[in-house]
């Protein structure tokens, strides 16, 4: 049965390749019969060779009326000659295919831009007008045109603009007594409507021009002038090259340069390769030519999968004319005679398709039947391998709880399923994620009381030292309220996180002498451990808005930070500055900078910069507390780096008495 089956296939597959290689040559004939495909038969040597610098390609018409735009454009578009670049660019560069139309090049293409900007008849200056330069190297000559646009009169930009390019010899420069040249022709034409992806209006918005130039070579004319039989297309037609740039008034970069990068390859021979199976090749030769025939081979088939038994076995079957060669052959006419196809097939790629199919045949039929056979294993393997799995997790669970290393990991979501097993895993997963919750809830609880106490310890018990250093004698009644005090505050907490607590804080915000105040902090610094702090500034009353005792903090914690990191022994200068509204006071330490990454972070919660600070009673919130209470009266505070230390500036409003 299986070699009937594998025979009869193999016929069915012999037919199906037989009709299929009937149509890739119709295909490849279709292709090539189209002027497109016609140019790829003149031009077999841009097969080989990148799409820039441009190239003069032979087309299939005997020459191009560069004087229509139709004409034009139909006759590049049909032949494909036109080279597609990004930004609606696109350059041809083509030679007709007969002699007698003259030693010349015919460029056309077209760019995107602003309306075109006129060149006046006579003026010697072609920068300010939109213009076309094009180089040519042809035979180790190099050819140079600047053709500026020079626009028909009494045009609206509204209905398009047509203009004529006018060729001098050079590239740059004043033209002054230069005259043009009279081979050179050249017509352009632009579009009244936007492109597409210009959302700018239409007056100012980039659009579409056409352009059609005929170039004169003077080395070309030679050849048909001087040599009645001149060898038609020239031989080094590929060696030859042309640039074709559009420049925009003014000194600047081209709007369309030909020899920029991601330009599109033209339809050439090589592109016909991908319309061949493994083992086909086409043949293309010219009768009567000495070139050498054109040849492409379909890809080779990487993928031998199939087995060398079946192959072995598919390839001793016999069918009907399976034996014969498989050639085609067909012919293709253009202006310079006729080109014959030749199309040779591979009946061993029916053998290997085939082959192929019937290894993974083969294959599945045979893991079918050890399925069966293993089934039951697998399935007692796969039950025996979960229950497994979860007793090793839920004693390691066990075991972390029974040492104290707390809840351990236990990921069970590889155990989920519709069956007892994926139920029981199921609930147990997620009562383990119920308690280990529950922990997480309880270290978060036990973490913000630790930190109330400090917010506690940090607020409190340094105004208590204080205290407790104006009142520390044993005979002073007062020591044992503050002892008192201060043992109450140990055994404080509250349940709300410390920057909440400071945040919510409520001032009563009253008018108080500034320069009263100052003097007073600054005289009282030695209380809070701060010595050497120098206040500049005169007796006269300074009334500002402030609560005293909030005020008295926010400097407190800064002349605390300034005695920190200031130089040993050197001074903490409190200045003053006024405006007719606010008054400014600066705090300037000697000592080192903070970092300029840090300036920004030093008011926010929790920073600080020295190991251990919640042990030492550096919470990092002393700097928050100070812009917090600034910003409840009304002030605020800022810190800047000096040339000989750091200063904190805070601004507070002036009361209306002070302002008068």
């Amino acid at each position: 049965m299986t070699y009937f089956v594998l025979r009869e296939e193999k016929a069915l597959s012999y037919q199906n390749y037989q009709n299929g290689f009937r149509k890739t040559l119709g295909q490849i004939v279709a292709r090539l019969r189209h002027p497109s495909g016609q140019l790829a038969l003149l031009n077999p040597a841009a097969a080989s060779s990148k799409p820039t610098p441009l190239r003069p390609l032979l087309l299939p018409f005997s020459a191009l009326d560069f004087d229509d735009q139709s004409k034009v454009q139909q006759g590049i578009e049909m032949s494909g000659c036109l080279v597609q670049y990004p930004d609606n660019g696109a350059a041809c560069v083509a030679i007709g295919n007969k002699p007698w139309a003259g030693g010349f090049f015919y460029v056309a293409g077209r760019f995107a831009s602003p309306d075109l900007q006129n060149h006046p008849r006579g003026d010697k200056w072609v920068e300010m007008a939109h213009r076309v330069r094009i180089t040519a190297q042809v035979r180790g000559q190099t050819y140079q045109w600047i053709a500026p646009v020079e626009l028909s009169e009494q045009q609206k930009p509204s209905q398009g603009l047509r203009g004529r390019l006018t060729g001098f010899i050079g590239s740059s420069g004043p033209l002054l007594h230069a005259k043009p040249d009279k081979e050179f022709r050249g017509w352009i034409w632009q579009e009244p409507y936007c492109v597409e992806d210009d959302p700018a209006p239409v007056s100012v918005c980039s659009k579409r021009s056409f352009f059609s130039v005929r170039l004169p070579i003077a080395a070309l004319q030679g050849d048909v002038l001087h040599q009645p039989r001149a060898l038609w297309p020239p031989a080094d037609l590929a060696q030859m090259q042309v640039r074709v740039e559009v420049l925009a008034p003014g000194e600047g970069l081209p709007l369309f340069d030909s020899n920029r990068p991601q330009a599109t390859p033209l339809f050439s021979l090589n592109d016909l390769a991908p319309l061949l199976l493994p083992g086909e090749t086409l043949q293309i030769t010219r009768p009567g030519s000495h070139d050498k025939p054109y040849c492409l081979i379909g890809s080779s088939d990487s993928n031998n999968d199939a087995s060398p038994l079946i192959q072995r076995l598919i390839g001793e079957l016999r069918v009907e004319g399976g034996d014969a060669p498989l050639v085609l052959q067909d012919e293709i006419a253009t202006p310079l005679g006729n080109y014959e196809l030749k199309l040779t097939g591979d009946v061993r790629t029916v053998n290997q398709s085939l082959s192929r199919v019937a290894t993974r045949i083969s294959w599945m039929v045979a893991a079918m039947l050890t399925a069966i056979a293993v089934v039951w294993l697998l399935m007692e393997a796969s039950l025996i391998r979960r229950i497994i799995v979860l007793q090793q997790r839920a004693n390691r669970v066990s075991r972390s709880m029974h040492l104290g290393d707390g809840l351990a990991q236990l990921d069970l979501n590889d155990l989920r399923g519709s069956d007892e097993l994926g139920v029981l895993a199921a609930c147990l997963s997620d009562l383990l994620q119920r308690v280990r919750e529950d922990l997480n809830r309880e270290r978060i609880r036990a973490e913000q009381e630790k930190d109330m106490w400090h917010a506690v310890g940090h607020e409190i018990m340094s105004p208590l030292q204080s205290l407790k250093a104006l009142h520390g004698t044993d005979d002073n009644e007062s020591n044992r309220y503050i002892n008192r005090m201060q043992q109450a505050v140990r055994v404080l907490y509250g349940s709300a996180s410390p920057s909440e607590a400071i945040q919510s804080t409520t001032l009563d915000v009253d008018v108080i002498d500034l320069n009263a105040f100052l003097h007073n902090v600054a005289s009282n610094a030695h209380f809070i451990e701060v010595d050497n702090v120098w206040y500049v500034g005169d007796i006269h009353p300074l009334l500002v808005r402030a609560e005293e005792y909030a005020l008295e903090d926010v400097v407190s914690h800064i002349l605390r930070n300034a005695a920190r990191y200031r130089v040993e022994g050197s001074r903490i200068t409190i200045t003053l500055q006024t405006t007719p509204t606010t008054v400014s006071v600066s705090i300037h330490n000697q000592g080192p900078p903070i970092d300029d990454e840090m300036l920004d972070k030093v008011f926010e919660y929790g920073v600080s910069d020295q190991l251990d600070s919640g042990a030492n009673g550096n919470r990092g919130q002393g700097l928050f507390v100070a812009k917090t209470y600034m910003a409840k009266m009304g002030g605020t505070i800022a810190v800047s780096n000096i040339d000989d230390g750091v200063c904190f500036v805070l601004t507070l409003q002036r009361a209306a008495d002070s302002k008068r």
